[in-house]
């Protein structure tokens, strides 16, 4: 009589990829200062730069752009655990599935950047006096950014072939991205034609929907919406696209 083996269908899933995001920080105390570091060196130089920029609003878009640049590590996490460590192998056997793999590296990642929101968050509150709502407008960009930004990472991370283009194409991609994404500064500073090819980019609109629910910009509540709108189809659209091309059988 052949024993049949049964594999279990519930687990503790998400509370394991928390694990290993903070046992990351716990290990090498450098990934955690590396996000908090980087938004500031924007910062710092764009007030000798353009001192008129409003500053809290420069905080923001170093809030957004450590979301988008999460998808960068995911990117790497997943790339090298495919390649190197062929964990994925491991995954794809179990009955996890890609949505959820996709979904738990995000948590993962979004660890290492929870110090750079704590320190960026305290600056804004001393610099700024931002209502209760506006909190919530800016958590929901920046949650719309780090699910968006992980599903692409994540996609191309599958196209990969080899260790090498890890860093290249990763860097290439989300500091692209970052760049012409006004984050940092306003929309109406980009050349014409860089302007066209923002209001194409999420970024823009995470931008455009917190420094508006925070009242750095002038808008009216259906301009507001409509910001709310077009950040969530972009992120939806973007993310669907990325977990249809996101190959989770390699073979």
């Amino acid at each position: 009589m052949t024993a049949t083996v049964s594999l279990p269908r519930n687990g503790r899933l998400f509370p394991a990829f928390v694990i290993i995001g903070w046992r990351w920080i716990s290990r090498n105390p450098a990934v955690a200062i590396a996000p908090v570091l980087v938004p500031f060196l924007f910062l710092y130089f764009l007030r000798i730069i353009s001192p008129a920029y409003l500053f809290p609003g420069e905080i923001i878009g170093a809030m957004l752009f450590t979301s988008q640049n999460i998808g960068n590590w995911v990117l790497g996490d997943s790339a090298t655990w495919r390649i190197q460590l062929a964990l994925q192998d491991m995954f794809v056997a179990s009955p996890l599935g890609k949505v959820q793999y996709l979904f738990g590296i995000a948590v993962s990642n979004l660890m290492a950047a929870l110090p750079a929101y704590v320190a960026l968050g305290i600056v804004l509150a001393l610099s700024y006096p931002v209502p209760p709502m506006a909190w919530v407008f800016l958590a929901m960009a920046i949650i719309v950014l780090w699910l968006l930004f992980s599903a692409i990472g994540i996609a191309i991370s599958s196209r990969i072939k080899s260790r090498r283009e890890i860093w290249p194409v990763g860097n290439f991609v989300f500091t692209a991205l970052g760049i012409l994404s006004p984050l940092y500064y306003p929309v109406s500073v980009l050349p014409p034609d860089l302007q066209k090819v923002a209001y194409f980019l999420p970024g823009t609109y995470a931008a455009l929907f917190a420094k508006g629910g925070m009242g750095m910009v002038p808008v009216t509540s259906l301009e507001l919406a409509t910001y709310g709108l077009l950040l969530g189809g972009l992120a939806a659209v973007g993310i669907l696209i990325s977990v249809y091309l996101y190959r989770w059988r390699t073979a």
